[in-house]
C-alpha cells in the first residue's frame, strides 16, 4: 500500500481530476474535504473536525456526523481518513469517522517527532507510544497509495510542524498548513519543531506543481476586505499574488518576515486540548481510575519551547 515513488517529478501530475467537496467549520476556521475517485465510489476524508466546547469541556460530533451523512447520501465508500498534520486548532474526528465508515487512518511518517515533543509537554507517561502506532498507515516522503483507482502522491512539506505532508491527487493538492489564500499568506512556523526556512522550501515544492493545480487549504481566516471565506486557489495564483511568498520573494526575505511575524502571534485558542488529542490520532487520553477522561493544562511550558 505504501509504495515508494522512484525519481518521480512533482510536476508530472496525472490527468485525473478528483471530485472535491469542502466543508468549512467556522468555529475553528478549518476545512474538511471529501475527495472522491471520479471512476468509482471510493473516497477519502481529509482533515476532519470534532466539535469541542472548551468552556463546558464537552465534545460532540455534529460536524463529523454531517460529513458522514454527506458520504452516505452520495453513495461514497470511505477508504481513508487522513491528516495533513497534527492540528493545533481543532480536535480531529478521524477515529470517530473511521469507526463509523471503516476508513483507514493515515498521517505523515514524521509523526513520532511531534509525539515525542508533545508527549513530554503533557507528561503523557511511558504508556504513550511515540511511534505513530495509533495510525493505520504512516506515509513516507515520495510514497504513493490509492483512493479507488486514483494514485495519491505524498510529499513531506514540513516547516509548520515536522510531520506536515501534502497529498497530490491528479490536478489537486491538499496542502494543510503551508499556504493560505494569496491575500492571507502563509502558516506560522514557531511551534515546537517548526522552522521558517524549512517552510519556505516546502512551499517551493508545492509551487513547482503545474500552474493549473488546484490547491486546497486547511484553513481560511478571511483577510481584511474580503467578504467570504475561501479555501481553494491555484499554484499560479499563489506564485503571483501570495503576500508572503509570491512575486519571487527570496528565502531570506521570507525567513526574516515569518520569524518577526510569529513573535507577535498568540497561541491558537484550542492548542492545549487539540495537541494532546491529535497526537493520539484523535483519541482522548486514557481514562483515569474513575473511568473518566481528562485533558491537562501544562503551566508555562509552551511559552518556554
Amino acid at each position: 500500500m505504501n509504495i515508494p515513488v522512484s525519481e518521480q517529478s512533482l510536476a508530472s501530475a496525472s490527468g485525473v481530476r478528483p471530485e472535491v467537496h469542502g466543508y468549512f467549520d467556522e468555529a475553528t476556521n478549518a476545512v474538511c474535504y471529501i475527495v472522491r475517485d471520479p471512476n468509482s465510489s471510493a473516497c477519502a476524508i481529509i482533515d476532519s473536525v470534532m466539535d469541542f466546547d472548551q468552556a463546558a469541556g464537552s465534545i460532540t460530533s455534529t460536524f463529523a456526523d454531517m460529513i458522514i451523512g454527506e458520504v452516505s447520501s452520495r453513495g461514497f465508500e470511505v477508504e481513508w481518513v487522513i491528516e495533513t498534520h497534527v492540528h493545533a486548532d481543532h480536535l480531529s474526528a478521524a477515529p470517530y469517522i473511521s469507526q463509523k465508515t471503516g476508513g483507514k487512518l493515515g498521517i505523515g511518517s514524521r509523526i513520532g517527532e511531534v509525539q515525542e515533543v508533545f508527549g513530554k509537554v503533557f507528561n503523557a507517561g511511558t504508556a504513550f507510544e511515540m511511534d505513530g502506532s495509533q495510525f493505520d498507515m504512516l506515509f513516507e516522503d515520495g510514497a504513493s497509495f490509492k483512493i479507488g483507482t486514483m494514485d495519491v502522491r505524498v510529499v513531506h512539506t514540513p516547516g509548520h510542524t515536522p510531520a506536515c505532508i501534502t497529498y497530490v491527487i491528479g490536478d489537486a493538492a491538499f496542502i494543510g498548513d503551508t499556504l493560505f489564500m494569496p491575500d492571507f499568506g502563509t502558516a506560522r512556523a514557531d511551534f515546537p519543531g517548526g522552522d521558517a526556512r524549512e517552510l519556505y522550501r516546502s512551499i517551493q515544492k508545492i509551487l513547482s506543481l503545474p500552474d493549473s493545480t488546484r490547491l486546497f487549504l486547511c484553513h481560511d481566516y478571511k483577510a481584511p476586505g474580503r467578504d467570504a471565506f475561501c479555501w481553494e486557489t491555484t499554484v499560479a495564483e499563489e506564485k503571483a499574488n501570495n503576500i508572503h511568498v509570491g512575486g519571487g520573494k527570496t528565502e531570506e526575505e521570507f525567513v526574516e518576515f515569518r520569524t518577526t511575524r510569529d513573535k507577535q502571534l498568540s497561541m491558537p485558542k484550542l492548542i492545549i486540548p487539540s495537541i494532546q488529542v491529535n497526537m493520539r490520532a484523535g483519541n482522548l487520553p486514557p481514562a483515569e481510575d474513575d473511568g473518566e477522561h481528562y485533558l491537562k493544562v501544562p503551566i508555562n511550558k509552551l511559552g518556554r519551547m
